[in-house]
């Protein structure tokens, strides 16, 4: 099939079925754009470009890596990537949780609004650029400029941070931070140690963290 007619045949028989499986994708771009029905989409193979773009609901499974853009604008659902993907994973997001095993690009998290991105590898330059809200972990290492012009939301990394962004600012987490970050990354089966929570380090905007200390 071309792109679009996968995507079309995609959204008819989600409609009916509780689970799709998409065998040899051959890293076609679109994958699954704009569904928004309540089903499950296993992909064995890799996707190209825009995988998961603008869902509302589905639970999409990569089975290998992905393209630039994977869940790039999602509302709600779940993204899984049993690989690595491009740059700008998890791009302008509301809602919903992306789950990269692997290796990411540059520019992670890129304005994403709300929800939740998990990356179990390294990420690239310019992690949380103008990040607006949500939760954004990553449990390698971050190079350059992390949290580049970021407003709202907070930054984990567990790694190392070779550089911060403009306005951002990085703490060591508390203990209701590591909390958090146990339950959000307990479902995924990454197995860290009371000890591996005590390495992640935050990073928020620091005229908001300013504020917080004055009141």
């Amino acid at each position: 099939m071309d792109e679009k007619t996968l995507t079309r045949t995609i959204k008819e028989h989600a409609k009916y079925y509780d689970k799709l499986i998409i065998e040899n994708p051959q890293s076609k771009h679109n994958i699954a754009a704009g569904l928004m029905e309540d089903v499950e989409i296993e992909i064995n193979g890799s996707a190209g470009y825009f995988v998961a773009t603008m869902i509302d609901g589905p639970r999409v499974h990569i089975k290998r890596n992905a393209g630039w853009f994977a869940g790039d604008n999602m509302t709600s659902g779940e993204l899984i990537i049993d690989g690595g993907s491009g740059d700008g994973a998890g791009q302008g997001i509301y809602g919903g949780t992306i789950v990269i095993y692997g290796d990411t690009g540059s520019r992670t998290g890129e304005i994403m609004k709300g929800g939740t991105v998990i990356i179990g590898g390294n990420s690239g330059f310019m992690t949380g650029l103008l990040m607006m809200g949500g939760k954004l972990i990553i449990l390698g290492d971050v190079t350059d400029d992390v949290g580049e012009s970021i407003m709202r939301g907070e930054i984990y990394v567990m790694g190392d941070v070779k550089s911060l962004g403009k306005n951002a600012i990085m703490n060591q987490t508390t203990l209701e931070d590591q909390k958090q970050l146990k339950e959000i990354l307990a479902p995924y089966n990454f197995n860290l140690t009371d000890l591996d929570y005590t390495k992640f380090k935050k990073i928020t905007n620091e005229n908001k963290l300013l504020d917080s200390e004055v009141r």
